[in-house]
């Protein structure tokens, strides 16, 4: 039985804002160890661990309000100017805040939390004494850098020795180690569990991150729990209501001209009237769905703010400087998406601090400052959202790529000599691709960038890789404005609609005999001195060809361009994406009616290709390299 009965809803609320509170003073923490005597970062984090404690009386959380008011006592003699930020007692801070989260999720499981460490507690009240590194306002302030022995764990598990499991578990989940090097501070016990099932708990592997896996992926249920509601703006629901009241007057409108007409009542003046009505009901209903689709959209600031912390923890364990810079927070994206792009955000950021970075002496040798700067961003394009992660590291080699690839069995040589930069790049997201040399905590699976770029196809999104030598590398996420509308294209198998996401759709060409050419058993056409293949949609979906395709879809995906032959189509629709639960055909994303009331499937494209090149008996490679041919001649 839960400890909160009566006060569910209580608790729900201050999970909700203390978790966003906790979140904002984790990234306040990271700008505090930049500027220790910011006396307005001091005052904040102040307050809102202040906060966090008010809350936590109402609840009776006593062991969350005890921690809460010793880390508030802290900062009451930091802010004060009695005692100064060093490394020691920032370790101690940032150990806290991980333990209060720790305290969050018991309470999310209706369980009063335990009390903190008592060497958690042992040391803040030795930093509010002034005795563990928190020098006092006379002393010579000591520098926040992170001690060196920092590098000592990626150092260890580097050259195959043993690493200290506990940093590691710690700083990839975001829960900061308590500081080693002064004699003050003991070390941690060392945890009874095996170190590998530590790590897989940090981490956070678990089937959606097995290569090739194609369920349902994300957040684990535990992390869903407090997802259900959402912050709206009053002035949004106040549209809302203001477009619900004139439909409402319209529609009364058209039931007085609906009487009259069955009256008799038919005049032109009668008609333009209903015309006119009709016209201002289709209006509000549009702008009524528009604003309806604006309360689910959030700022996706609320993502990123926990990251800063994530790449700050990480990159001190690995021994390197890098500083997450956020820009974009206040665009906004539809919520249920911002809750599928935390796991695919998480992986990039450890990739590019893990590989796409350098070690300090590697970026001084290179001429680059000690410190490394990782770029997340988002901005609005047209109807989609862009979010690029770009670190300023080696960038990536497609020599090299390709030659992991082939190593591991992945490509042959023959595929590899046919591709292109863009394609090399692309090898990481093969399932089993990884270019580390030693399985660490951290990479080496192969399985981090296979799931990324499962889940943003499953958001319908894109993710593109552009990097340079030297220069760095940038991870380019393309997504819909929301899941709930789609632009689809209409085609048509004999009398039977289907709908094509329209963000694949490049053109629409006519298919005439003497155009296409059999290239490897397959037939295929010339598009602009390219080859592409030509795929029935018939055949994709295992129904009989009745008649010869008369025209042709130019479609793309990451992975490849091709030609869907149709037999005609019905033109462009923003479709209403109703999802079948309960029984989803492969290669079906869900079903969207049309004006006339007809019901139409939505193909997920990317389902159906699968497998595509040995469904036809022909390699991809192969499939290239007769195809120049063809063009040579």
């Amino acid at each position: 039985m839960s400890d909160f009965a009566g006060m569910e809803d209580l608790l729900q609320d201050f999970l909700l804002e203390a978790g966003d509170l906790l979140s904002d003073v984790d990234n306040k923490l990271v700008d505090l160890e930049r500027a220790p005597d910011d006396r307005g970062l001091l005052n904040e984090i102040f307050r809102g661990f202040h906060t966090i404690k008010g809350g936590a009386g109402f609840l009776n959380a006593t062991e969350l309000v005890t921690l809460c008011h010793l880390t508030e006592n802290l900062f009451d003699k930091l802010r004060n100017g009695e005692l100064r930020v060093t490394a020691e007692s920032m370790d101690v801070i940032l150990s806290a805040t991980g333990s209060v989260r720790d305290m969050f999720g018991a309470l999310e499981s209706g369980t009063q939390p335990h009390a903190a460490d008592p060497e958690l507690i042992g040391s803040l009240k030795r930093a509010i004494a002034g005795e563990l590194g928190a020098a006092s306002a006379d002393a010579e302030p000591e520098p926040a850098a992170a001690p060196a022995p920092a590098a000592a764990p990626a150092a260890s598990a580097a050259q195959g020795g043993e690493p200290d499991w506990d940093l590691l578990h710690q700083a990839v989940i975001g829960v900061p180690a308590v500081a080693q090097p002064t004699a003050v501070v003991e070390a941690p016990a060392v945890p009874k569990e095996k170190p590998e099932e530590i790590i897989k708990a940090a981490i956070g592997r678990r089937a959606s991150d097995k290569p090739g896996y194609s369920g349902p992926t994300g957040r684990r249920d535990s992390e869903k729990q407090r997802d259900n509601s959402i912050r709206v703006d009053t002035t949004r629901l106040d549209q809302v209501l203001n477009l619900s009241g004139e439909i409402g007057l319209t529609k009364n409108r058209l039931n007085a001209l609906r009487s009259q007409i069955l009256n008799g009542d038919d005049d032109p003046e009668t008609m333009h009237a209903l015309d006119v009505a009709v016209s201002q009901l289709d209006l509000l209903v549009s702008d009524l769905q528009n604003a309806v689709m604006k309360t689910r959209m959030q700022p996706i600031g609320r993502l990123f703010q926990k990251y800063p912390r994530i790449a700050r923890d990480l990159a001190r364990n690995l021994g390197k400087d890098v500083e997450l810079v956020l820009a974009g927070e206040d665009t906004e994206i539809d919520k249920t998406m911002i809750e599928d792009l935390s796991d695919p955000i998480i992986h990039l950021i450890r990739n590019a601090v893990d590989h796409g970075v350098e070690g300090k002496a590697e970026r001084l040798a290179n001429g680059k400052s000690e410190k490394s700067i990782l770029r997340l961003e988002a901005r609005q394009e047209g109807d989609h959202i862009i979010i690029l992660v770009a670190d300023d590291g080696r960038g990536m080699n497609a020599e090299k790529l390709r030659a992991s690839a082939v190593s591991k069995g992945l490509i042959t040589d023959e595929e590899a000599n046919t591709m292109d930069e863009r394609q090399s790049y692309n090898l990481v997201f093969l399932p089993g691709f990884s270019t580390a040399g030693v399985v660490s905590d951290v990479s080496g699976r192969g399985v981090g960038m296979d799931v990324v770029r499962t889940n943003i196809q499953k958001l319908n999104g894109q993710i593109d890789i552009k990097s340079t030598a030297g220069q760095g590398t940038s991870f380019i996420i393309s997504l819909p404005l929301t899941l709930a509308i789609l632009p689809v294209l209409l085609v048509r198998l004999g009398d039977q609609p289907l709908a094509v996401p329209l963000s694949m759709v490049r053109e629409i060409l006519p298919i005439t005999p003497d155009e296409v050419r059999e290239v490897g058993g397959r037939a295929t056409m010339v598009v602009r001195g390219e080859v592409l293949p030509i795929i029935p949609l018939a055949n994709l979906l295992g129904w009989p060809q009745e008649t010869q395709p008369e025209y042709g879809v130019l479609m793309q995906t990451a992975e490849q361009s091709f030609i869907l032959a149709i037999d005609s189509f019905a033109g462009r629709e923003d479709a209403v994406i109703k999802s079948l639960d309960d029984f989803r055909p492969k290669g079906v994303a869900g079903v969207t009616t049309l004006s006339n009331g007809q019901i139409v499937l939505i193909l997920d494209m990317k389902e159906l290709l699968g497998g595509v090149g040995e469904r036809h008996g022909v390699s991809r490679a192969v499939l290239i390299q007769q195809s120049r041919k063809l063009l040579a001649a």
